[in-house]
């Protein structure tokens, strides 16, 4: 009986040696931003059909500025577009010598996340894919 009383005081001594450094506030202070600017983080998304919540993504990227980077295949454009916009996806450089049909085939465009520092939530549908090549510059061309 006694070696068991001493093998479980060695094993809770020894559990404590490993885990005491582990706990503590270390873990918990809150990372630190070594960024000059407000962040922008957003996730952007392409769906054919009417609203987003009744379609699915055909196509989703990441768009990150400041510093550019993502996996939008044209971010520093699409970022710039975004900063001349002020960050009002309504305001974006518009293509109006493109001729589009006048052919109903909705698609839907989503941004969620933050723009420079100010979080985003965007929704808009569009009347077809030529319509919205059109009228969203490079922000959702991918």
């Amino acid at each position: 009986m006694r070696n068991t009383a001493r093998w479980a005081t060695a094993g809770t001594l020894l559990t404590a040696a490993v885990l005491g450094p582990l706990s503590g506030t270390a873990l918990a202070t809150p990372a630190k931003s070594d960024s000059l600017y407000a962040p922008t983080a957003l996730t952007l998304t392409v769906a054919k059909g009417e609203t987003a919540a009744s379609s699915v993504p055909l196509r989703a990227v990441t768009l990150n500025c400041q510093p550019t980077g993502g996996s939008h295949p044209a971010a520093a454009k699409a970022c710039a577009d975004l900063f001349k916009a002020e960050g009002d996806f309504n305001a974006l450089p518009v293509n109006e010598d493109r001729m589009c049909p006048m052919i109903y085939d909705p698609y839907v465009v989503t941004a969620e996340g933050v723009f420079d520092g100010r979080r985003v939530s965007y929704e808009r549908t569009f009347g077809n894919s030529c319509v919205l090549g059109a009228e969203q510059s490079h922000v959702f061309a991918f």
